[in-house]
């Protein structure tokens, strides 16, 4: 079920954070006291079945929840990215009952980039990095709430 905010999110439990991309599908996910958050191997569209892949690592990793960066314009406006996440996430809901929550994934890409600076080849690692910066703001947005 794909819900409009973060108040009915789960608090406690791993969260799996993904970066969908037309090519690769980043991720990440925390640890079950929602403190720590570690990259996973991102996943490409090689004749996979991504949807399916997603579903077993969230059982593997036992989550309860999901969050998905959303692509939102500087203006608040949505683009054709905006709508090919959306559809991700609504044939992601048709698979599995974990809840599932939108979080803005404005300047990820930038920090997570920032973040591997050091690295030469960021391309392996990019979008699962940008995955957990994801997760690492959705964790931010969830920790205010229990307050």
């Amino acid at each position: 079920m794909i819900l409009p905010d973060f108040k009915d999110f789960p608090t406690t439990g791993r969260i799996l954070g993904i970066d969908w991309g037309a090519r690769r599908v980043g991720l990440a996910v925390s640890d079950p006291s929602q403190e720590f958050v570690f990259v996973r191997p991102q996943l490409e569209y090689k004749n996979e079945p991504i949807l399916e892949k997603i579903v077993k690592i969230a059982i593997t990793e036992q989550s309860v929840g999901i969050v998905i960066g959303l692509p939102i314009r500087s203006d608040g406006t949505e683009s054709e990215t905006t709508k090919m996440v959306r559809g991700f996430a609504n044939e992601l809901s048709k698979k599995t009952n974990l809840p599932i929550v939108f979080t803005d994934e404005s300047l990820t890409s930038f920090e997570a980039s920032e973040n591997l600076s050091g690295i030469r080849n960021k391309k392996n690692v990019l979008d699962s990095e940008s995955a957990k910066v994801i997760l690492e703001n959705a964790i931010a947005i969830i920790k205010r709430i229990r307050k």
